[in-house]
């Protein structure tokens, strides 16, 4: 798999740029709880009072607090006590509680100094308790209770003075140590509250604080979810406009990776000889080529997204649940993310050896398909349509019991963990209830622990999709990358020498012989015979006796195993393939034709030929009478593999592409086969003027089509069993004549010599 990620390198700044934009996203996404959190306790609890310490407040105010403290010059070093407004920061706070048009009287207000975090810390340390100590005894059912406590100390003639003051003026007149006495039954419980509480306690009081100054505490709270709001709509958006980005780049990089892997494959297929050609079928070329490739692209679509993002989002919500200010359901997520990955081994560890299956069943049943509509015609005449939907059958339900086993397996993982995400609020919800009603927790923190529970839940759940694809795309890589390393048997030296001018057109088989890859006899042995330029050499030989072999060793289809194949005095292995192929104009047993015109056909060699070379090309094949009577000539269009004409009109088609590229050396493997007699002897005779000074190669199983041969080479289960021309024969090689005689009459034979 690392091998065909490392063709992600043409796309290196794609890819760089996807990862910002995942480490963006994944930030944003995890500071959306935060804001939730912020909205619910802040802006709805606590009135959008952000601190349990005021930031402005009057004097009255300031000294009823500075009561519960011992030491008052710990809290006003973080005041200014202001009669105007005398610094930006000043009446920047002004503004936001009382509105630009305030007249500040003289010391009349307690502005809060521009603080940093941590003096607001410290300040919040010394100062919550006193604010705490100072709601307690003003609130009204507390202050009676005070009150009545005091007044059971106090003599009868001085209650009706008391009963008169409120609880600030009575405590204000008492004796430290007796004011400590009546205090500590109503606020010895305020050091052992939780820090929340405090602070929820201390906001409330601070929002108080506020409403006696005349601040619009309605307006203050809906600024604050309004801003806030907005914020967290903007952090929604960097998240939303990074995942679209996301996307679309990661489809550009998937892409062009498809399209680097197809090349890279096509271009190692167009290197292969015969031999590699039929290591790897045709179907499976094909399904390597698009459905493997295509397995690949779907992964690295969401691979970075995996990869990057996931641990991002699982890590960053841990380490936030873990340092929040309760983390006492943290075992929660130890318990979401056990249960998950229990969940997702058990289904992979009876999904997987399927997954490793299904690929070669693709390619099983694009095998039996492209077998079964290439030979329609034949199952047909044979009346075997039945027998071939029954392999195609067994084929298709193979796949498919595997793909159903599959996707059965699979389609269990998604409701599993959506039960365990569902039953993961549940249990949120309820111990979360519990602490909210202790005072331990704030409604804001558990909604926002539950979102960073399924931000980290929904992690795994996509490391666990991603894992769906892996096995598959792994098995795909695994495939291309079979292809993409096979080298070729037969290469170009890396010193290559030039053909020689003085010995042009002609071929050499010296000693050759030939086997098969991984077969254990000999095909060819020991072939020995020349072909001369102005010569027409002939092969024949019996059904399988190695006649298209010897010809396609000459292009180096294949290498010759023994002895030495030479063309223009040069062993063929010592010159480019590209040279020697483009000395040999090649017809092969089978006519092909490519989807185009018949134009684009006969031109295929060099498509800016000239028009009467073309014409004068098919005129030589004996293709002009048919062309002529097409509608649109030469621009007629050829379907895919000529499937719109005759077997010989394709024929004579190949040949005059061959005739076209006016080659040194021609070969005709078994090309006059689709043709009637008259035709064949009509191609022959303008083919002779043509290749004059050319070597002809000639394969046949007619015997009319080799007679006025210069030289016949007859084979027999790969050996040369005679050579000679055709009287020659008949008169010396038994092999020879027995073909001759089982075609022509002896009268035929003599009249045609």
């Amino acid at each position: 798999m690392l091998k065909v990620l490392k063709n992600l390198k043409k796309s290196i700044g794609a890819v760089i740029i996807i990862v910002i934009l995942l480490c963006i996203q994944a930030a944003a996404d995890l500071a959306l709880p935060d804001y939730t959190s912020k909205i619910v306790n802040t802006g709805i609890q606590a009135g959008g009072i952000e601190n349990g310490v005021p930031e402005i407040i009057s004097k009255e105010n300031m000294d009823q607090i500075l009561f519960f403290t011992d030491n008052p010059e710990e809290i006003l070093n973080y005041y200014e006590l202001v009669g105007n407004r005398e610094t930006k920061h000043q009446e920047k706070v002004i503004d936001k509680y009382l509105g630009k048009d305030y007249e500040v009287s003289e010391d009349e207000i307690y502005v809060q100094k521009d603080l940093d975090e941590e003096e607001l810390q410290a300040l919040e340390d010394v100062m919550v308790t006193p604010i705490m100590e100072l709601r307690v005894v003003t609130n009204e059912e507390t202050a009676n209770q005070i009150k009545s406590n005091i007044l059971e100390n106090v003599p009868e003639s001085q209650k009706s003075y008391i009963e008169n003051m409120g609880v600030l003026e009575i405590l204000e007149t008492l004796p430290e140590e007796q004011k400590s006495q009546v205090l500590e039954k109503f606020t010895s419980s305020i050091d052992n509250m939780a820090d929340s509480i405090k602070e929820q306690a201390a906001q409330a009081e601070v929002k108080n604080i506020y409403k006696n100054l005349g601040v619009d505490t309605d307006k203050l709270q809906n600024d604050y979810i309004f801003i806030t709001g907005l914020q967290m709509l903007g952090v929604a958006l960097v998240s939303m406009v990074s995942a679209v980005s996301i996307m679309f780049l990661s489809s550009k990089v998937a892409a062009k990776l498809g399209k680097t892997l197809r090349e890279k494959v096509f271009k190692k297929v167009m290197t292969f000889s015969n031999a590699e050609l039929n290591k790897f079928s045709t179907a499976s070329l094909i399904t390597r080529s698009t459905n493997d490739v295509q397995q690949i692209q779907m992964l690295i679509t969401l691979l970075f997204r995996v990869v990057v993002y996931a641990p991002i989002i699982g890590i960053g919500g841990f380490v936030k649940v873990l340092t929040s200010a309760d983390n006492s359901m943290a075992w929660i997520i130890g318990v979401a993310i056990l249960a998950i990955l229990f969940i997702v081994g058990t289904l992979f560890a009876v999904a997987m050896p399927r997954f490793r299956k299904l690929q070669d069943l693709i390619d099983k049943l694009n095998e039996v398909s492209r077998e079964i509509l290439t030979g329609l015609p034949v199952i047909r005449a044979f009346n075997k349509e039945k027998k071939e939907e029954e392999r195609f059958d067994k084929a298709n339900k193979d796949l498919m019991k595997t793909n159903v086993f599959v996707n059965r397996a699979m389609s269990m993982m998604m409701p599993l963990l959506m039960f365990i995400m569902n039953t993961i609020t549940i249990m949120i919800v309820w111990f979360g209830g519990h602490n909210v009603d202790q005072g331990i927790m704030q409604v804001g923190d558990m909604m926002a622990f539950i979102q960073y529970t399924m931000q980290i839940v929904m992690a795994f759940l996509m490391i666990s999709m991603i894992s769906i694809m892996l096995p598959r795309a792994a098995v795909s890589a695994r495939r291309i990358n079979e292809v993409v390393e096979t080298e070729p048997s037969i290469k170009d030296k890396k010193e290559l020498k030039s053909f020689d001018e003085n010995k042009k057109g002609l071929v050499e088989f010296k000693n050759v012989s030939f086997r098969y890859p991984d077969a254990d006899t000999e095909i060819l042995e020991d072939i020995n015979f020349t072909a001369e330029p102005g010569k027409t050499t002939a092969i024949i030989g019996s059904t399988g006796s190695g006649k298209s072999t010897v010809v396609n060793l000459i292009p180096r289809f294949y290498d010759v195993t023994e002895g030495e194949l030479c063309v223009d005095g040069v062993n063929v292995k010592d010159v480019s393939q590209e040279a020697l192929r483009d000395i040999i104009g090649y017809v092969p047993q089978k006519g092909v034709l490519f989807s185009g015109t018949i134009e684009s056909n006969i031109k295929y060699s060099d498509e800016s030929m000239p028009d009467e070379r073309m014409e004068q090309a098919a005129d030589i094949a004996q293709a002009t009478e048919f062309i002529n009577e097409k509608e649109l000539k030469y621009k007629d269009p050829i379907a895919q593999g000529g499937g719109n004409v005759s077997g010989g009109q394709k024929q004579r088609l190949s040949i005059a592409r061959a005739i076209a590229k006016d080659p040194e050396i021609f070969i005709f493997d078994d090309s006059f086969s689709a043709l009637d007699f008259k035709t064949d002897s009509k191609l022959r005779e303008a083919l002779a003027t043509k290749t004059k000074n050319k070597t002809v190669i000639i394969v046949a199983q007619r015997i009319s089509t080799i007679m006025n041969a210069d030289k016949i080479i007859v084979l027999e289960e790969g050996k040369m069993v005679g050579i000679g021309t055709h009287e020659e024969l008949m008169e010396n090689n038994e092999t020879y004549r027995q073909i001759a005689l089982s075609q022509l009459s002896e009268s035929e034979l003599g009249k045609e010599g």
